[in-house]
């Protein structure tokens, strides 16, 4: 399945005529959230959406007020919630527009939360050692799963004689996918992203430390909002200079989200993603002699049969089968742990019901 992305993408004709936003308007509500109030409960409980998570509580700004809501897992950077300012922890969550998520770090098998209602995503690669074309195929498979339009972008353009190849592999991703370069220290991103950055919507900056997402942010925002530090010259890659996920409102009204390096990208519940950015092995896998066929050995397989005739790059074969298994193993592996929860929270609670007779 191929998803339309072309509404994010730059508009031609003529430009619709400005009109100043409402301060909700500026901190990216729209009439998706809006439909899922009205009036007399906004002026109940009002909008606000959270800026900054951190282990003490959450930042949320609203139209007219700042505030701090009570941790909680099941809330993350870019959430929207109605406000119960008596009591906070009864806070409304409003329905998501999107949601990026990954299978937490470690052994713990439980989601991570990265950031939800992003409207577009920049995955950000630099042309340098670090540059890695399976990681990008993991995070356009990320956005796509979570329904967000994503946008390659490749820095460090001083850092090799010529980008191109770099440009190359990161075309032959997806063909819905654009692709980027720039240098992020100057008003390349201002004059690039733009089109994208447009008051109302919310953006997002993925990818590894030291690619230059701090330094974009700052660019676009036409300060030192995010702070940025040198990648190490001897492997090319960077330090944690972001430590939390901070949505920046730039006063253009678009707002920034700047992320801290992943280094591990567990894909989860995202066959979806995976099935887009590799669509073509999917459906040649159609093809095949029998419908279990896992592209190895077997008899009338067709994805081994265009390897061979050097219709498919076998190195990328290699790189959809690990996806493939990987998602697989992680839904499985956390659909048990949420059975697991919640049977055992039954156990406890008819222990509760059982002491209290």
């Amino acid at each position: 399945m191929t998803r339309d992305y072309s509404q994010f993408l730059p508009q031609t004709g003529a430009p619709a005529p400005k009109r100043e936003l409402t301060p909700l308007e500026a901190l990216g509500w729209q009439s998706f959230f809006a439909t899922q109030t009205d009036t007399e409960e906004m002026a109940e409980m009002p909008p606000v959406r959270v800026t900054e998570v951190h282990r003490s509580g959450l930042k949320a700004l609203g139209g007219d007020l700042k505030t701090m809501l009570p941790p909680s897992a099941d809330i993350t950077v870019g959430d929207w919630v109605l406000l119960d300012r008596a009591l906070p922890q009864n806070s409304r969550l409003l329905e998501r527009k999107s949601l990026i998520k990954r299978r937490a770090p470690g052994h713990d098998r439980s989601v991570q939360l990265i950031a939800a209602n992003i409207d577009t995503c920049f995955i950000v690669s630099s042309c340098n050692a670090d540059f890695n074309v399976a990681r990008l195929e993991r995070y356009v498979a990320l956005a796509f799963e979570a329904e967000v339009a994503p946008v390659i972008v490749l820095t460090k353009l001083d850092q090799c004689d010529d980008p191109q190849p770099y440009m190359d592999q990161a075309a032959s991703i997806s063909k819905e996918v654009p692709v980027l370069t720039l240098d992020a220290r100057g008003d390349d991103p201002q004059r690039l992203l733009a089109e994208w950055c447009t008051p109302g919507q919310t953006v997002a900056f993925l990818g590894s430390s030291g690619v230059g997402k701090s330094t974009m942010v700052n660019a676009l925002s036409g300060a030192v909002t995010a702070e940025t530090q040198a990648i190490r010259e001897d492997d090319a890659r960077g330090r944690h200079t972001t430590t939390y996920r901070h949505l920046h409102i730039l006063p253009s009204g678009c707002a920034v989200l700047d992320t801290p390096g992943m280094r591990e990208l567990q894909l989860t519940d995202a066959s979806a993603g995976v099935g887009e950015v590799f669509g073509d092995l999917e459906d040649l896998a159609t093809r095949c002699k029998f419908n279990d066929c896992a592209h190895e050995s077997e008899p009338g397989c067709a994805v081994k049969a265009a390897v061979a005739a050097g219709e498919i790059d076998e190195a990328r074969l290699a790189r959809w089968q690990k996806l493939v298994a990987e998602d697989a193993y992680n839904s499985a592996a956390l659909h048990e742990r949420r059975a697991t929860d919640k049977a055992f929270g039954k156990m406890v609670k008819s222990a509760m019901k059982a002491k209290k007779k």
